[in-house]
């Protein structure tokens, strides 16, 4: 069962998307692609929690008047982000009489929700349901490491949390169809530096990629691209040199949201993006509609999270990490 690939025969298909970004976000090379942005990274809130929210409430609501629907619509919720019991979707999405489906996949949250709502969909218990994911980088620094005001230097190795907020609606039919689906298995390998966490999260990516090439009878020639998020540079490097070591090369098709979201030298953000809206932002704004626009005709999205805590990281414990696999078609595109 570990291998298991899910098919949605019943149809699964994301409808709408938006996405919502801060001032880094919005300067980076993807700014134009971006539907809301703030150059303060407040929202107009008073905290940067609370901003993360809003980032979350004015995702959502974007992508809803880009289906045309409103929110009676919406059979159902999965949201998450990776502050402490995920209260940035909680508060976020309060407003909303909506059924909710907390996560937390931390940066593999945005790829859980859509599987998850995939799933559901196709299966018939849902017309219409919603992934929404969030992070903000002032909000993760002062959880995960040190308030900006202590203003401690990062290591070439450290990714840049992404302020940004991703939403997609999935219902039966739609543009971009999704295929397939491959669960990710928990993967520690021993790695306890919270800021390499490319390092960490790259053997789970590399496990289910593995995984989906040998036992779906697939291949990377098989897409046009093959997309993670998010393990910036460093962990994008360690991936591909682990699928070379078992005779799989994904090089002249691969790419990290992290990598994507940011101008590396420009902006020194030295191995990329990361957090929850990273690879949220860079599929709803810059993935989709290229497949909408006939560009590409498909892509695996992977995406990838580190599961620590604050706790376990001041413990010394080693980092598990997850990675979800999504096959993302144009609606042209026949199944399998």
């Amino acid at each position: 069962m570990q291998n298991r690939i899910l098919r949605f025969s019943g149809g699964a298909a994301i409808v709408a998307a938006a996405s919502v970004v801060g001032k880094r976000e919005f300067e980076g090379p993807l700014g134009d692609c971006f539907d809301l942005h703030d150059s303060t990274d407040k929202f107009g809130m008073k905290s940067w929690e609370r901003a993360e929210s809003e980032m979350q409430r004015l995702a959502f609501n974007t992508a809803l008047a880009k289906a045309s629907a409103r929110e009676r619509d919406v059979d159902a919720l999965f949201a998450g982000d990776l502050l402490n019991q995920c209260v940035g979707s909680s508060y976020g999405l309060l407003d909303f009489d909506i059924p909710y489906f907390g996560l937390y996949g931390a940066c593999s949250t945005a790829a859980e929700g859509l599987m998850l709502a995939a799933m559901t969909v196709s299966g018939g218990f849902f017309s219409t349901a919603a992934a929404v994911t969030s992070s903000h980088y002032c909000s993760a620094e002062r959880q995960y490491r040190t308030p900006l005001e202590y203003g401690s230097q990062r290591t070439p190795t450290a990714q840049w949390t992404v302020t940004g907020a991703g939403a997609f609606l999935v219902c039966r039919e739609g543009r971009v169809r999704i295929r397939e689906a491959l669960p990710g298995i928990v993967v520690e390998k021993g790695i306890k530096d919270a800021a390499n966490m490319g390092a960490a999260m790259a053997p789970a990516a590399a496990d289910t990629l593995l995984r989906y090439f040998r036992f779906g009878n697939h291949s990377p020639e098989d897409v046009d691209r093959i997309i993670t998020g998010d393990l910036g540079s460093e962990g994008g490097s360690i991936l591909c040199e682990l699928l070379e070591r078992e005779g799989i090369s994904l090089r002249n098709r691969y790419n990290d949201c992290g990598m994507m979201i940011y101008h590396a030298k420009k902006q020194d953000m030295h191995a990329g993006g990361s957090g929850c809206g990273c690879s949220a932002v860079v599929l709803a704004s810059h993935l989709l509609p290229r497949l909408e626009r006939g560009e590409w005709k498909n892509i695996l999205f992977v995406g990838t999270g580190a599961m620590m805590s604050p706790s376990s990281i001041q413990q010394g414990e080693a980092i598990p990490a997850i990675a979800h696999l999504l096959y993302l078609s144009s609606d042209e595109t026949k199944g399998e």
